[in-house]
């Protein structure tokens, strides 16, 4: 296992979330990287905040996302970013955030959120065409993919949120 830093900004280059965590290991839906209860992380330059849960958070090779899988009492039990391919460099794994999420709760509700923020952003930002389409398309996809267990949203993160907790 390794340490790494987890970085998210904002299209722009903007500090978003970031933290560290470990790597566990690899499959084929990616990279496994586990963040523990007790980490501190930061939104750009705002104070620290302590994460209450652990997680584990899948990186994909190819795919305009990255997931994370919270152990109780998170309130999300699968929450996923939509954001550029993550690039893995230096220790360090860094993709932009653009905004959208798909949020599956621990009682199962599942929802799309902040599109509000993405057509604020697609404006405010400047989001070429081409981002906005495969973003949207990425959210259509993930909505589906969790709603119905499909891919790395069928479970294949317990046994990963079973060695990490």
């Amino acid at each position: 296992m390794s340490d790494i830093r987890i970085v998210f900004r904002k299209y722009g280059g903007a500090l978003h979330w970031n933290h560290p965590g470990r790597v566990l290991g690899e499959d084929e839906h990616g990279v496994w990287v586990v963040v523990p209860s007790g980490t501190m992380a930061r939104k750009g330059g705002e104070p620290p905040v302590v994460w209450e849960a652990t997680a584990v958070m899948l990186f994909p090779r190819d795919a305009w996302w990255t997931a994370a899988f919270y152990s109780q009492p998170h309130w999300s039990e699968i929450y996923v970013d939509v954001t550029t391919v993550p690039a893995w460099r230096d220790g360090e794994v860094t993709m932009f955030d653009l905004d959208l999420d798909v949020i599956r709760t621990q009682d199962g509700r599942l929802f799309v959120d902040d599109e509000d923020e993405f057509a604020e952003h697609q404006v405010l930002l400047g989001y070429p065409p081409e981002l906005i389409t495969q973003a949207e398309a990425s959210a259509g996809w993930l909505l589906d993919a969790v709603g119905e267990g499909k891919g790395p949203f069928g479970g294949a993160h317990l046994e990963w949120l079973a060695t990490a907790t």
